[in-house]
C-alpha cells in the first residue's frame, strides 16, 4: 500500500470513528513492545527463556517460595526497564478523552494504558503492577512486594491478615476473571466500530471479541504488523507500526470533528 493509499485509509477510518456511536479498542502485545516490553509468546519472547510451567497456578500453590523467587527474575527481565507509554498509548488515551472511545480491552498486564490516561480499561489478564491477597483479597502495589521478596521475605504475606500474596494476573491454569470478560463481551456486542491494535488475534477468548463485534455488524479496523485471521473481514487493515498509525488516526479524527 502506498503512502497516499495509507493516508486515504486513515482519513476514511477517522470518519468512521467519528460517525460511530460506540467505538471499542482491543490491544495486544504489539502496543507495548515499542515501549521496550518484550513479547511473551513470539519467537525470542519471554517464554523462550522461561518455562511457562514454572508460573502455573499449581506451582504457585505447591511452591510459593520458588514461584516468587523466579517471578522477580521474570518481572525484571520483562519490565525492568523504564517502560513508559508510547505514542500509540497516548493516541488511545486521547481518543477516549475526546469522546471517541467508549472502552478499551487489553490483553496486556503492564498498566501503560492507565499511565497514558485511559480510564475505561478492561484488563482480561490482570495487572502486573498489583498483587492480591489470597485470603482477604486486599490489593497492593507490586513493586513494594517485590522489594520484600528481594530482601528475603519469601513468600510475601499480606500485612493485614498474613495471607499469601499472589500477582494480580491470570497465571497458567487459571480461569480468566468473569466480570472483565462479561464487560468485554458486552462492549463488543454494542460496538459500531471495533479497533484492534497490536494483536495477532491468536489467543482466546480475547480473539473472539472483534469477531463478535464484526458478526454484530461493527466496522472492523486492525492495526498490526502482520496479517491476522480477521484481516479478510476488516474494512481497514493497516500492516504498519502502531506508533505511526494510531497518532495519525487520532489527529485525523480531531481535525474532522
Amino acid at each position: 500500500m502506498t503512502d497516499t493509499a495509507v493516508d486515504d485509509e486513515i482519513l476514511s477510518s477517522a470518519g468512521a470513528t467519528r460517525d460511530a456511536d460506540s467505538v471499542v479498542a482491543m490491544t495486544g502485545a504489539g502496543v507495548s513492545t515499542p515501549s521496550g516490553i518484550p513479547d511473551f509468546r513470539s519467537e525470542g519472547g519471554i517464554w523462550s527463556e522461561y518455562d511457562p510451567m514454572d508460573f502455573h497456578i499449581s506451582r504457585f500453590e505447591a511452591d510459593p517460595e520458588g514461584f516468587w523467587s523466579e517471578r522477580v527474575e521474570l518481572v525484571e527481565d520483562a519490565f525492568g526497564g523504564d517502560a513508559a507509554p508510547n505514542p500509540a498509548h497516548e493516541a488511545l488515551a486521547g481518543l477516549e478523552a475526546d469522546g471517541h472511545l467508549d472502552g478499551l480491552i487489553t490483553q496486556n498486564i503492564d498498566g501503560l494504558h492507565q499511565d497514558a490516561g485511559n480510564e475505561e480499561v478492561i484488563e482480561v489478564h490482570g495487572n502486573g503492577q498489583r498483587v492480591a491477597c489470597r485470603n482477604c483479597t486486599t490489593r497492593y502495589e507490586a513493586e513494594g512486594v517485590m522489594e520484600r521478596v528481594r530482601a528475603g521475605a519469601v513468600p510475601p504475606r499480606c500485612p493485614s491478615c498474613e495471607g499469601l500474596l499472589k500477582p494480580d494476573v491470570v497465571l497458567f491454569g487459571e480461569e480468566l476473571p468473569e466480570y472483565p470478560l462479561f464487560r468485554a463481551q458486552s462492549l463488543a456486542e454494542r460496538a459500531d466500530l471495533f479497533l484492534v491494535v497490536g494483536s495477532s488475534l491468536t489467543v482466546e477468548p480475547a480473539a473472539s471479541f472483534p469477531r463478535t463485534a464484526a458478526d454484530a455488524g461493527a466496522t472492523l479496523c486492525i492495526v498490526n504488523l502482520d496479517r491476522t485471521d480477521l484481516s479478510d473481514r476488516a474494512e481497514y487493515d493497516f500492516r504498519a507500526d502502531v506508533t505511526d498509525i494510531l497518532p495519525a488516526l487520532q489527529d485525523a479524527v480531531r481535525k474532522g470533528s
